[in-house]
């Protein structure tokens, strides 16, 4: 296992029109390069998700074997290590922080890899949830450099109801009294437990909570459950705030290769591609990616058949969504891919 490292963008330009003067992404990497760096797979993170997050899928005997592979994690903008709310100094620090774009992460995250690297090629592309759109922006604008795709429980592009749900998001944040119009100080834990409250209604399917899932062996009843300690996590709530404001505008066609069609940038991916979604999730329920996948040259739908909906095939969930989420990924590597 490598160190965390920082990647240096310089000034960027974004995606809406706002900029950033100084910006930065940090990654974290597995395993060791090839000569002709052609074992590459790239692990961008989600939403409240960082590099820390996935290590637990990385390592001997797992389908992301850092002996036979270079594993490379970067955070997203707004995660509070890549450059978020909580990191940028003023003016661009805390609600004043622009909107970051799925695109601007995939230009960004392709600098780093030529920059840093010299990679040119990625042999997979792993994401959960917005890791998943940004697989599929990944595949879309850059198709001759992406061989296989791996999309958990995410989308092409955010649906209504997902906006939607969005806004519930930020609004449990922001009605929040140590909220303070995002001047709070320390980490405005009220609107942290607010925010999960929600994650919990939608992250997770009414078959979980009917089965008692929840409460395991560590809580008696379900307000037992909801009085627990707010999760552990480095999370801030601009920035979450901030990867909200990817989330809801999340659209691989809204660029000027596509021009919007989603059609067109579907069908512009060339990379082998597995879509997983839930059967019960919430957020990217399955219809929406067996359309998706209907309109891509080469790609699979495998629905996971599990009652933890969002949180399908996370960490201590249900080992059997784990071995299928391993199984897509050693299925995807196991097979050779000529970009078209």
């Amino acid at each position: 296992m490598n160190a965390s490292a920082f990647y240096s963008t310089g000034p960027i330009e974004l995606q809406y029109g706002e900029r950033l003067p100084a910006a930065h992404l940090s990654y974290r990497t597995f395993g060791t390069l090839s000569e002709t760096r052609d074992n590459v797979i790239l692990f961008p993170t989600w939403c409240g998700g960082t590099h820390k997050d996935v290590e637990w899928i990385i390592g001997p005997g797992h389908a992301l074997d850092p002996d036979r592979y270079f594993i490379v994690v970067i955070d997203m903008f707004g995660n509070g290590y890549s450059s978020s709310p909580s990191n940028t100094p003023a003016p661009f620090d805390r609600t004043r922080f622009p909107r970051v774009s799925l695109l601007d992460n995939v230009i960004q995250q392709r600098r780093l890899l030529n920059d840093v690297f010299g990679i040119e090629r990625l042999k997979l592309i792993v994401g959960r949830s917005m890791g998943a759109q940004v697989a599929f922006q990944w595949a879309a604008y850059y198709p001759d450099k992406v061989e296989r795709i791996l999309a958990l429980c995410g989308s092409a592009r955010t649906s209504a109801h997902n906006y939607i749900f969005l806004q519930t998001m930020k609004m449990a944040v922001r009605s929040s009294p140590d909220w303070r119009g995002g001047e709070y100080e320390g980490k405005a834990q009220e609107a942290l437990r607010q925010f999960w409250l929600n994650a919990d209604a939608w992250g997770f399917s009414q078959a979980y909570f009917r089965q008692g899932l929840h409460l395991g062996d560590r809580y008696a009843s379900t307000q037992d459950y909801l009085n627990r300690p707010l999760p552990q996590t480095t999370v801030d709530a601009n920035d979450l705030l901030a990867q909200f404001a990817t989330w809801e505008l999340a659209d691989i066609s809204d660029n000027e290769k596509f021009s919007g069609n989603l059609k067109a940038a579907l069908g512009a991916i060339t990379a082998r591609a597995i879509v997983m979604p839930a059967s019960t999730d919430m957020y990217f329920p399955p219809e929406d990616s067996e359309l998706e996948v209907s309109l891509m040259r080469n790609a699979e739908l495998r629905i996971l058949p599990s009652v933890w909906g969002h949180r399908a095939a996370s960490p201590k969930t249900d080992p059997r969504d784990i071995r299928l989420l391993e199984t897509a990924i050693g299925d995807l590597l196991a097979h050779d891919v000529e970009l078209k």
